[in-house]
């Protein structure tokens, strides 16, 4: 047991695990799967660059171009160029492998002791290598949402504005990084900053195209998100949220998103009521937390490799745990790592992932559960305003 526990607390077994599972996910893809059925979303990455340089529609299918729809801003074909330049094998490689860095990166700066680092990293490493066998872009936006709050607690708004409007600009689900607006200690540096680079951001995919084709994608950016909305409240694989888990475990097949929105946003919000408390780094934390789960179990564009942003505040929750963890919160911790990290792989029974965990969306409950654990503490725990100790 003692060799064991050596092993799981080694900073560079950890780090192997963190990108081995990785490299191993996309590999395997690669080669077992025939032709791009692997990496199709790469496609999609690399057709949104060469779309945009060639002036085409982002947002339509174009026969022996793209295979499937594009989602994502102009924005993303900058962000994608460097690899769309190699052949697509290597070229998925390398964007498995930057999205794994990307996020160890983010992950790394946290303001907590490495301990607690590697421990987020350990707790995640399945989700992450979920998300790199999909060959995903959620690793890349939430280690911007982490960025947004690390450099805000550095006193660098500048920089937090950057990653807070690149992540709207290529999935808008970066735009949550205004969630830590409150950390600021220079709010009107803080918003001229996002103003700054919002105009750069708008005028950059220009520089490849051309402005009024950029104008006219950010046109049909919005009323494809609107119609791709419609669409995942009917899709098997997306909808995979609160909403869509009571939708089908009570059988209401229009749900309005509102009615649980609203209690959703009014407990977020509630939840910086404790103003006093607005510096103390445990508190800033668990908002962090509390925000990356918000952002996946009340999206109802969430699919399965999503929820390595969600997941990575159950992470930060539980090493920011006040003192030991109780029976209670290991319990919230394995329930989440098995039903939602581990329901996809051989841990979980067939039965069981496609009976119950699949068809009724309950990927999202264990991360309920933990926020509204999250909201609970931040509404009584007491804070001391210094440094998180520990539980790691």
């Amino acid at each position: 047991m003692h060799k064991l526990k050596a092993i799981f607390s080694n900073q560079y077994f950890i780090i192997f695990l963190w990108f081995g599972l990785s490299f191993f996910a996309v590999a395997k893809g690669l080669l077992l799967a025939p032709g791009i059925t692997s990496y199709e979303n790469y496609i999609i990455y690399k057709y949104n660059f060469l779309n945009l340089i060639h002036q085409h529609s982002l947002f339509g299918l174009r026969p022996g171009w793209n295979i499937d729809l594009n989602h994502y801003g102009p924005v993303f074909g900058l962000i994608i160029a460097p690899f769309a330049c190699f052949p697509d094998k290597p070229g998925v490689i390398l964007w498995v492998l930057f999205n794994a860095w990307i996020l160890y990166k983010a992950i790394r700066m946290l303001p907590l002791k490495q301990a607690q680092q590697l421990a987020i990293l350990l707790i995640c490493a399945n989700s992450m290598m979920g998300s790199s066998g999909n060959v995903q872009v959620n690793a890349l936006v939430a280690a911007l949402i982490l960025f947004s709050f690390i450099f805000i607690r550095r006193k660098q708004d500048f920089w937090a504005a950057f990653a807070i409007m690149l992540g709207a600009f290529i999935k808008l689900y970066g735009i949550v990084g205004l969630a830590f607006f409150f950390f600021s200690d220079n709010k009107i540096k803080f918003m001229l900053s996002i103003l700054f680079w919002s105009v750069v951001l708008f005028i950059m995919p220009m520089l490849v195209s051309s402005p009024a084709f950029i104008i006219i994608t950010y046109h049909d950016w919005y009323y494809d998100l609107l119609v791709k909305n419609a669409y995942n409240e009917t899709a098997v694989r997306t909808y995979v949220c609160v909403m869509g888990m009571i939708s089908t475990i009570f059988h209401y097949k229009h749900l309005p998103n509102m009615p649980v929105l609203i209690p959703a946003l009014f407990l977020f919000g509630l939840s910086y009521i404790r103003t006093k408390y607005w510096t103390d780094l445990q508190y800033q934390l668990l908002i962090v937390a509390s925000t990356l789960i918000f952002t996946v179990i009340f999206s109802t564009g969430s699919e399965p490799p999503t929820y390595i942003i969600g997941f990575i505040g159950v992470a930060i929750w539980f090493v920011n745990i006040n003192g030991p963890a109780s029976k209670f919160e290991w319990f919230l911790l394995v329930f989440a790592l098995a039903v939602t990290s581990f329901s996809n792989s051989d841990i979980m029974p067939r039965y069981i992932r496609d009976t119950y965990i699949l068809p009724y969306k309950l990927i999202a409950l264990p991360c309920l559960l933990v926020w509204l654990k999250i909201i609970y503490e931040l509404l009584t725990r007491k804070f001391e305003n210094k440094p998180s100790a520990t539980s790691a």
